[in-house]
């Protein structure tokens, strides 16, 4: 039992990775503010979990900051049924937005986040919509019928894997959805457009993540296009207890017996949870001027062998005698690691010490509509060409070239392992560089290594 709930969390980590080794239940004693503000009471002892040796703070933001962001605005939210959207959903719903619009294509995650707000906000004015952002006259009737104010995009194929034998739809979802959005939000007069982003953008090795690095070269494009809306881009790692997240991935495999699949003893990852990834979501938006792409400062990564070792440990198992752990390899599209920022962007500090801007990078506009055009041509031709467009469009894009198939959503399926997130291996150079040089939080032998799947 850990009851030193005023020691700075470094402190606590190092405490609680100490007891871990012990194979016992943990549990954690409030602090004595939250006892006396009514929070729980003496009883209250928690079980440690896996956020409390995360390898940095807890991201604060300015909430009134926020709430004069969201307050009496009409807010929409794509993708609003899923892990992030959701959470963004919560959030601005606790800050009383004028109106806020959900619309997700997946009915049944928009129909509980419904029910999940009119049970908790039965005042709220709130409209869900079914649709998709491929839908070009879809969302064009959306924002002119809703007139939003800001609009949080979260719509998006997230999965690696899947995306690397479908990448045509990496394209039609990521890259065309968002231009479709974003065109029809700069004509709706929108002030504000904020684009969900990933680390895998930055010298991406799979077509999901030049599919978003595309994304935010269209964000970019359109703030210098479009003066009365302001469209940035959030950029951050790996959440905790998302859709295909490998926390519950670990938990599972736990429960059956094992064993514990991991794709590489190496991988690490940048991770937060969904209410942080959030926070830095709304904080940016209030920061935002246009044109931004804002990064978190993640703190050190961590490698998932260790996250899988700490979770057999903290189920009262012992890893590798009660629990094997498999190694799998490294899948399509797959790094050792992530990087947050492409070096060329630089970074500008704001209010907030965890959240930086990089600023854009210059490019040919015009040169870029014509290459969206030829991209968008050929997904929906279902030719084996879209890689090949990519990689001119992101130079910073590397792929090997696939052998056999014909179509451009061909190619071996991924495996069912745990890379923290999800996400595969392409064969480019920049898959063999070793993680034995990158900084990782270290928790004695058995660090904690948690990265799940974005969004």
């Amino acid at each position: 039992m850990v009851a030193i709930p005023s020691a700075p969390e470094k402190e606590q980590r190092a405490i609680l990775n100490i007891c871990k080794e012990a194979n016992c239940k943990m549990q954690i004693v409030p602090g004595i503010y939250q006892l006396l503000n009514g929070e729980v009471k003496l009883n209250n002892l928690r079980d440690v979990e896996l956020t409390d040796l995360l390898g940095r703070a807890q991201v604060q933001i300015n909430n009134d900051n926020v709430l004069k962001l969201i307050r009496g605005t009409r807010v929409l939210v794509t993708g609003g049924g899923g892990s992030i959207g959701s959470e963004l959903c919560r959030q601005i719903a606790a800050n009383e937005p004028g109106q806020l619009i959900i619309f997700d294509m997946y009915e049944n995650n928009a129909y509980e986040i419904q029910q999940e707000l009119k049970r908790k906000y039965p005042n709220l004015n709130m409209k869900v919509l079914i649709g998709s952002v491929r839908n070009t006259n879809r969302i064009n009737s959306v924002m002119d019928t809703y007139r939003p104010d800001v609009v949080f995009h979260a719509a998006a194929h997230k999965h690696v894997p899947l995306m690397e034998d479908s990448p045509n739809e990496a394209i039609k979802n990521n890259v065309m959805g968002t231009y479709k959005t974003a065109q029809a939000a700069a004509r709706a007069g929108v002030r504000t457009f904020v684009l969900i982003s990933t680390d895998k953008a930055v010298n991406p090795t799979n077509v999901m993540g030049a599919s978003k690095r595309i994304c935010e070269m269209i964000v970019q494009m359109m703030d210098r296009k479009y003066a009365d809306t302001k469209f940035v881009a959030v950029r951050f790692g790996n959440v905790l207890g998302s859709n295909g997240s490998v926390v519950p991935l670990f938990k599972k495999q736990i429960a059956e017996g094992g064993p514990v699949t991991v794709t590489d003893k190496n991988i690490i990852r940048y991770f937060m949870t969904i209410p942080e990834a959030v926070s830095l979501v709304l904080q940016a938006s209030h920061y935002a001027k246009g044109g931004e792409i804002f990064v978190l400062d993640m703190g050190e990564p961590v490698r998932i062998d260790d996250m899988a070792r700490t979770l057999i440990r903290l189920s009262g198992l012992t890893p590798d005698v009660d629990i094997r752990i498999e190694y799998t390899g490294l899948r399509p599209g797959e790094k050792l690691y992530e990087e947050l920022l492409m070096c060329e962007e630089g970074l500008t500090e704001t209010e907030n010490e965890l959240i930086y801007i990089g600023h854009p990078i210059q490019m040919d506009d015009e040169w870029f509509e014509q290459m969206l055009e030829k991209i968008d041509r050929e997904s929906r031709r279902e030719t084996d060409k879209v890689r090949e467009l990519v990689a001119e469009i992101v130079p910073t894009y590397h792929y090997k070239k696939r052998t056999s198939g014909t179509s451009g959503d061909s190619g071996s399926p991924g495996s069912g392992s745990a890379s923290g997130d999800v996400e595969g291996k392409n064969g480019s150079d920049a898959d063999e560089k070793s993680a034995a040089g990158a900084k990782y939080v270290a928790i004695e032998e058995n660090n904690v290594e948690v990265a799940a799947t974005f969004i």
